[in-house]
């Protein structure tokens, strides 16, 4: 089953309708499904699927013949050198000068580093011939860096030769409950907060199980993948895991700014943001400040998928007992009563996603150019502010209230947002939006009906 991925879906077969020589650069994270996009794109075309391995240039090579000649079984019998990777794209080029082919390299980055001069050569292939074929030439790569630097970076070989580039992300809640159809809408939110939209993860869960079961049997079994899976990266993806390790668990904990991270991970303040640089190039922490603001000192650090934000908040404190087999009792004692409060900041998250599909949809009072979260110091009350979603466009805002929690929205809490909207004077038009997973109080919903610029949403109500 295919979720997702339709604007991708639909831009590939856009640009594959042209007939017309491209060269694509997909790239994200490993897990989020750009080998099964690539998959559903080819799978009606006439297309060589080649996946690089972590081993020398010849055995790739090998490995790409094999693929080639699967490809056209009518030259299996027929001499061709394939003696180097020149070669190889000669061949190629043969084969797409009066028929559309596809050529999908899959972790180019492996390649790259077995042929060092692979981007140089398919630069020269590029601009010789290439150009003029019907080659669909895909580069894909899970190396965030390398694919951003080496691939489409300005000092590359091969910049200003794509043709397009797909940045692919994590699904967000309302395309990853599509994965999932047997869970109430509370349920299905908790999923999320557990996978973060990472479709792999995603396909872990069993429908035919609980919440509890499936925490237990993904996260706190020491046979299971999601175990290890958030350390295995780290180690897959960067050098010094233990330090990385430190520093992700230190944000994970509510360590936020660059101070306090170095100094539970007590390392110096530069090293630790050179660090943090290297976990933000491969999209596992983003840096934050307050919306429509470019204040350096109020930048903060958080983790930016919800798999990691899980495991760091509950398994390393308990690996002891897991390890033991007393996961019922890890869950029992250490993540039931904490769950709730965990869902807070993924709620916030599920929230944004849903107003950024109501603007696309021209849904909301205006459209809005930036959406986040804004903190910082009201100078009115002398205190210290949060505001969980702010979004804006010129003189126009629409502030957010987002409420996880087991009772109603109040009017309090309707006139305290209110209040913060107060700081702002240069909006002219403010709109005030309230998400509550458990509903809202009659004062609050006769509120509603007396102000047009109050809107509250029920979590039961939120679908697309």
């Amino acid at each position: 089953m295919f979720i997702g991925r339709e604007t991708e879906l639909k831009k590939l077969n856009k640009l594959y309708d042209t007939d017309e020589f491209q060269c694509c650069i997909i790239y994200g994270r490993r897990r989020v499904g750009k080998t099964r996009l690539i998959q559903e794109f080819i799978k009606d075309k006439k297309a060589i699927y080649f996946a690089s391995m972590i081993t020398n240039s010849k055995q790739n090579l090998l490995n790409f013949k094999r693929e080639v000649l699967g490809v056209f079984e009518d030259d299996l019998n027929r001499e061709f050198n394939f003696e180097d990777w020149y070669d190889s794209f000669d061949y190629i080029y043969k084969k797409s000068i009066n028929e559309r082919l596809i050529l999908v390299i899959d972790e180019y980055p492996y390649l790259a580093e077995s042929e060092t001069m692979i981007s140089s050569l398919l630069q020269t292939k590029i601009d010789r011939y290439l150009i003029d074929s019907k080659l669909f030439l895909i580069l894909c790569g899970s190396s965030m860096s390398f694919m951003e630097n080496q691939v489409m970076g300005y000092k590359s070989p091969l910049y200003g030769r794509r043709t397009a580039q797909f940045k692919i992300k994590n699904l967000d809640f309302f395309d990853s409950i599509k994965f999932y159809d047997n869970f109430n809408k509370f349920d299905q939110a908790i999923i999320y907060g557990l996978t973060g939209g990472t479709p792999q993860y995603l396909n872990l869960i069993k429908n035919d199980k609980t919440i509890r079961e499936n925490i237990i049997d993904c996260f706190l079994d020491k046979t299971s993948f999601l175990y290890e899976e958030p350390l295995n990266l780290i180690k897959q993806e960067l050098n010094d895991p233990h330090i990385y390790n430190s520093i992700i668990a230190a944000i994970a904990n509510g360590a936020s700014k660059l101070n306090e991270i170095s100094t539970k991970v007590d390392i110096e303040i530069k090293r630790c943001s050179n660090y943090i640089a290297s976990l933000i190039s491969i999209g596992l922490v983003k840096r934050e400040m307050p919306v429509n603001e470019n204040d350096n000192k109020k930048t903060i650090y958080v983790l930016n998928d919800n798999l990691f934000k899980f495991w760091y908040r509950f398994i390393p404190d308990n690996i002891s007992s897991i390890e033991s087999g007393f996961s019922e009792s890890v869950y029992n004692k250490s993540i039931e009563p904490h769950l709730s409060d965990y869902m807070g900041d993924v709620f916030e998250e599920i929230c944004i996603d849903y107003m950024i599909r109501k603007n696309g949809s021209a849904e909301l009072p205006f459209m809005f150019g930036q959406i986040g979260r804004w903190w910082g110091n009201n100078k009115i009350k002398k205190r210290q502010e949060e505001i969980d979603i702010l979004a804006m466009d010129a003189d126009k805002a629409i502030f957010g209230e987002c409420k996880w929690r087991n009772e109603s929205i109040s009017i309090d809490i309707i006139k305290g947002l209110i209040d913060k909207g107060d700081m702002f004077p240069q909006f002219k038009q403010k709109y005030y939006f309230f998400f509550s997973k458990s509903g809202f109080d009659k004062k609050a919903m006769n509120i509603e009906k007396e102000n047009s610029f109050i809107k509250l949403i029920d979590f039961q109500d939120m679908n697309m």
